[in-house]
């Protein structure tokens, strides 16, 4: 039996330059999330570490971050835990590489060892003999691949080990999707390598998928790196066996990050103020949730929210909040004023005009009225506004 653990995209040393003064947050968050890589690992007595490309956001680190990665590899050396490490397309092998660079596993204490191996170009494969495994992960020395890093793999030929495991930073193709991507590998060929597990890094949320007898797997990101990454935040531990003469592979997700999303839809007709509004997002205040909120139905005559405002208020208590507004206003209700006076023609005007423009939508999309055509919802605020402002009420615009 052989125990893995496979994780990828981990972005130590990320700038992100787009949250502001949160992006140190962010950086600790990350890290926090490979030092919980690393604990796991050494709790449940894996016998390799796989990491499938980008440890590190970019090439260019400060000393600190380096060392910083080199002092929990160094763990799971004392800990007699291999690691076998690809480079990705943010920490490319290139001349500039971080890999050139520093010697991680001399950092790391395992000079004159198998027990931390970083794939380059002239080293596309390792075989540990104590693991009866060979590792096969071909990486070039541009960021852009000149050919599929599994072009004439057939593991089935290899006969140095028992086990043979892939490990890639690449994108499996999907048509129309992937065909910018750097490094792209296709199921057929997957298949065709023959190798028992195929851990693979680039794709930011968890995914598993099989062609041939190969299974493979994106573990995603250990913690997000964009904060709109609801998929990422775990680590895969990977279990590879016997039965006879059939070989068993387990694949058991597990959550190292603490990023949390969550996706709120509240019904506008609810909702009397945006004080109210505040007040009752407020109660879910936690600094480890991304909160995306929408206000979906027929919104209250004399309700107005802001969501800037909102989220201004509120930012603070969650790690991301975003308030959109979906709600629709109403249609007039009760006795419609003469069509002889300003208010009655308005309405009359604006009501037929609405009526057109959702009897389109919802002919060509199915869509619900107010849900989907942007010209109605529109028409439909100007008529609550108009109504108000005829009636000779403030309305603050």
């Amino acid at each position: 039996m052989l125990r893995l653990l496979h994780t990828a995209d981990v972005h130590l040393g990320a700038r992100h330059t787009d949250l502001g003064d949160r992006a140190v947050a962010q950086r600790e968050r990350q890290f926090a999330a490979f030092v919980a890589i690393v604990d796991l690992a050494i709790a449940e007595r894996v016998d390799l570490v796989l990491i499938a490309g980008d440890l590190f956001d970019s090439n260019v680190q400060p000393r600190r971050t380096v060392d910083a990665a080199a002092a929990q590899l160094r763990r799971l050396v004392e800990a007699k835990v291999r690691t076998v490490i690809a480079p990705g397309t943010h920490d490319v092998y290139d001349g500039a590489s971080i890999y050139r660079a520093y010697d991680l596993p001399a950092l790391a204490g395992a000079v004159g060892s198998d027990l931390i191996t970083v794939l380059a170009p002239d080293r596309p494969d390792v075989h540990i003999a104590a693991l009866d495994v060979v590792v096969h992960g071909r990486c070039f020395p541009t960021k852009r691949a000149p050919r599929s890093p599994l072009e004439g793999l057939d593991a089935a030929q290899d006969g140095r080990a028992r086990w043979h495991i892939g490990l890639l930073h690449a994108a499996v193709a999907i048509p129309g999707q992937t065909d910018r991507d750097d490094v792209v590998i296709t199921t057929e060929e997957i298949a065709a390598s023959h190798l028992d597990y195929l851990a693979l890094g680039h794709w930011h949320s968890t995914t598993k998928g099989k062609a041939g007898e190969t299974n493979y797997a994106y573990s995603g990101a250990p913690e997000a790196v964009a904060i709109d990454q609801d998929g990422s935040g775990s680590v895969l531990l990977v279990t590879l066996d016997m039965a006879g003469s059939k070989r068993m592979v387990k694949i058991e997700e597990r959550r190292v990050g603490k990023t949390r999303f969550e996706r709120l839809e509240l019904d506008a007709a609810a909702i009397t103020t945006q004080p109210s509004l505040v007040a009752s997002l407020a109660k879910r205040s936690d600094p480890d949730l991304v909160l995306d909120v929408q206000l979906i139905g027929v919104k209250p005559e004399l309700l107005d929210v802001d969501t800037d405002e909102v989220e201004s208020e509120l930012g603070g208590r969650f790690l991301k909040l975003r308030v959109r507004d979906r709600s629709i206003a109403p249609l007039t209700d009760g006795i419609l004023p003469s069509a002889e006076t300003v208010l009655g023609a308005f309405i009359r005007d604006l009501e037929g005009r609405i009526a057109e423009h959702e009897a389109a939508g919802a002919a060509s999309n199915g869509a619900t009225p107010g849900g989907g055509d942007g010209d109605a919802t529109e028409l439909r605020d100007a008529l609550r506004l108009g109504r108000l402002l005829l009636a000779g009420e403030e309305v603050t615009l």
